[in-house]
């Protein structure tokens, strides 16, 4: 998995392009390939690429078209939202940054720039983006503009934004502070945030403050007479040319910008003559303005005169031209070479330090967010795509589920089940159902019939079943399905939708089996929260497991997150926490949760506790101080199935939740059960889990 950080900023002109330029250039040095992603730019005039992307792609030659470096226009997501899909922004992202992570070892992505309207929007969809991508971030404020005060408060606030969404802050940087407040903003910052968060200050560089010629011509669309080569000439001061010359060139200063009307030819000459002159300060260049340009006589001197001034040419008043000029905000674009070393130097002054290169390249997340979660199981489950057997053909939703599967091609399916039967319910209920990806086996008249019934028969004679008995067997859909697996002719089955669990893993527990070492087959279900995934178990198998079968079964559960990405904080639990409680039930939580230390030191385990002290900070903090699970479990073992089955459907029910499962674990090949109060998209998700288990999990 590639490192990544997440630079964001809640306001515009933060000057977070200094920080990316400058740990675009640390990262260099510290691993082999880096990446950039700017999942959301703003609008541009005549969809010319985003300036920053630009920039950052030319100066470092990373290599990627610009147009692969962002996902969406900010106008574009504003649309999203308004139709109530801006779900699909974060799935977007979330494809990119995995494709991303095939090719580079780390991964810089930054934030919105917060121009224009939809503030709102970008403070969610920023903190949103970098949650559910798993990365930390560096949050940019400026000082700019706000008192000590404002600036400091505002800066908390972001980093509360952030940390109540649980993203990690490593860093936060006071930027375009005033020299001599520098020290003040920092130990002001230490003194409120958390020890691991890294305060950087950077002082307002004046030579980063202000545009440049080139900024002033996109801004004003202004036509290039003269000087395109000094197109990076700084703008300290603007002065309006409207008096006479021996008035107007005791205001010039060091890299003045004259704006004057066209005609004012007295004036061109006379600021270009002072130009030329040592007893006068250096002019940036000349906006000639009210859409009037120099007689011909005038352009032939003003040529002979200029090789370091530009000459900018607009179509509006001088008034005008004179107002746009000064709302120019100062910009690093990718030909200003002075613009970026100076950045560079900037950040390795006051941000370059050992800690932060640190915090980056050592990063781990604590968790997975349940899209990341899903994202990553359809994308592993298509890596190696398995054969997947579905008993009941003769459930709608099986067979809704079965076309989402094709249609996105990630397993092989065979449907039991008439097809002349199947054909009737895909046409009466419209769903696009591709029977060339899809078989549609009558099992009863299968050519693999008879010897599955032969196979069964000498699986079970020794238990004194007969040849007829055998074939009775083979005609229910569960047993044909689960000898498809026994047999190779299939990798997993999912059933269930429309029998009963003991109608479904009776035949894996009869010829299937379990894996070596394992005695009991139990479950877990993948719980979809809102900013979590947590993994519960057992709520579907075992009705009340003894200490030793309970150990087992948190075992089996942390080998199953660990298999799909979740690495397990697990949590016994029972109606107490630590030795508070007495009694039966708590004593059998007590001695499964040490037998598991004993067997498997590598879990980290807590137990007893009781379920809000695993799952909340604050009561986890207070029932067991310096408990590294407690209040933040993503794996719940419960001590019964009453216990488990309820809870997992109350959470589900309450809160909306997706639950992934039941997953069954401990049988040598994938069988797993629904419920039969299941949805498409559960049944879609248990297809795809047991597609990941065929895979060897």
């Amino acid at each position: 998995m590639s490192k990544s950080v997440y630079i964001a900023t809640m306001e515009n002109a933060s000057g977070k392009s200094v920080i990316t330029l400058g740990l675009m250039q640390m990262l260099l040095g510290k691993v082999a390939k880096v990446g950039y992603f700017k999942p959301i730019i703003s609008d541009n005039e005549g969809g010319s690429s985003d300036n920053h992307i630009r920039t950052v792609c030319r100066y470092f030659e990373l290599g990627n078209d610009c147009s692969s470096s962002y996902l969406f226009t900010k106008n574009e997501v504003l649309d999203l939202k308004h139709r109530g899909e801006l779900n699909k922004v974060l799935d977007a992202c979330i494809a990119k940054y995995k494709e991303l992570e095939k090719t580079y070892d780390f991964i810089l992505v930054e934030g919105t720039d917060f121009s224009g309207e939809g503030t709102a929007t970008e403070l969610e969809i920023n903190t949103d983006i970098a949650k559910n991508l798993g990365i930390p971030v560096i949050i940019v404020e400026s000082g700019v503009g706000k008192s000590m005060e404002d600036f400091v408060n505002n800066l908390m606030a972001a980093y509360d934004l952030f940390r109540e969404n649980d993203t990690k802050v490593i860093s936060v940087v006071a930027n375009k502070v005033q020299e001599e407040n520098i020290q003040w903003v920092k130990e002001e910052l230490r003194k409120r945030l958390p020890d691991d968060v890294l305060v950087h200050a950077i002082p307002l560089i004046k030579e980063l403050a202000i545009p440049s010629i080139k900024e002033i011509k996109d801004t004003l669309n202004a036509e290039v007479l003269f000087g395109d080569e000094a197109m990076n000439n700084p703008v300290e001061h603007t002065i309006v040319g409207a008096m006479q010359l021996r008035h107007f060139l005791q205001h010039l200063r060091e890299n003045t910008l004259v704006v004057t009307p066209g005609d004012r030819a007295d004036l061109i000459l006379g600021s270009l003559q002072a130009h030329l002159s040592n007893r006068y300060p250096k002019l940036s260049g000349i906006v000639l303005s009210g859409g009037v340009k120099p007689e011909p006589s005038i352009m032939e001197l003003i040529d002979g005169l200029t090789q370091t001034v530009p000459i900018l040419a607009v179509s509006g008043n001088t008034y005008q031209t004179a107002n746009l000029v000064s709302s120019v905000k100062p910009k690093i674009y990718a030909d200003n070479r002075s613009k970026i070393e100076r950045s560079l130097r900037v950040f390795d002054t006051y941000m370059n330090e050992p800690k932060l290169a640190e915090s980056l390249i050592t990063f781990t997340p604590e968790g997975i967010t349940p899209r990341m979660f899903q994202y990553n199981l359809i994308q592993r489950a298509k890596e190696h795509k398995k054969h997947i057997v579905l008993p009941e053909g003769n459930d709608l939703r099986i067979l809704k589920a079965a076309a989402r599967i094709a249609r996105m091609d990630i397993a092989e399916l065979t449907v039991l089940g008439k097809k002349e039967e199947v054909e009737k319910m895909v046409k009466e209920n419209h769903i696009d159902f591709n029977f060339d990806k899809i078989h549609i086996l009558n099992h009863v008249e299968s050519p693999q019939f008879e010897d599955y019934v032969h196979t069964l028969y000498e699986l079970r004679k020794h238990k004194n079943l007969n040849l007829a008995m055998a074939e009775d067997k083979m005609r229910n859909v569960s047993y044909y399905g689960t000898m498809m697996v026994y047999k190779g002719d299939a990798d997993g089955m999912v059933s269930g939708a429309a029998h009963t669990t003991q109608h479904t893993i009776l035949p894996a527990l009869e010829f299937i089996k379990t894996k070596p070492g394992v005695h009991i087959v139990s479950s877990i279900f993948f719980m979809m929260l809102e900013d979590r995934v947590s993994v519960m178990g057992d709520c579907a198998i075992n009705p009340n497991p003894t200490a030793e079968e309970l150990a087992e079964i948190a075992i089996s559960s942390a080998d199953s997150s660990r298999a799909f990405g979740i690495e397990p904080r697990m949590a016994m639990l029972s109606y107490s926490s630590g030795t508070s409680g007495v009694g039966s039930d708590v004593d059998k939580v007590r001695k499964a949760t040490e037998i598991v230390r004993e067997k498997r030191p590598d879990i980290l385990i807590e137990g007893p506790i009781q379920y809000d002290a695993a799952v909340d900070p604050e009561v986890g903090r207070k029932k067991l101080p310096g408990s590294p699970v407690a209040g933040r479990a993503n794996v719940l073992i419960f001590p019964d199935l009453n216990t488990g089955n309820n809870t997992y459907k109350a959470i589900q029910r309450e809160t909306g939740a997706t639950a992934i499962g039941p997953m069954l674990q401990g049988l040598k090949k994938p069988i797993n059960d629904l419920s039969r109060g299941c949805t498409v998209d559960d049944i879609f998700n248990t297809i795809i889990i047991t597609a990941i288990q065929a895979q060897g999990l």
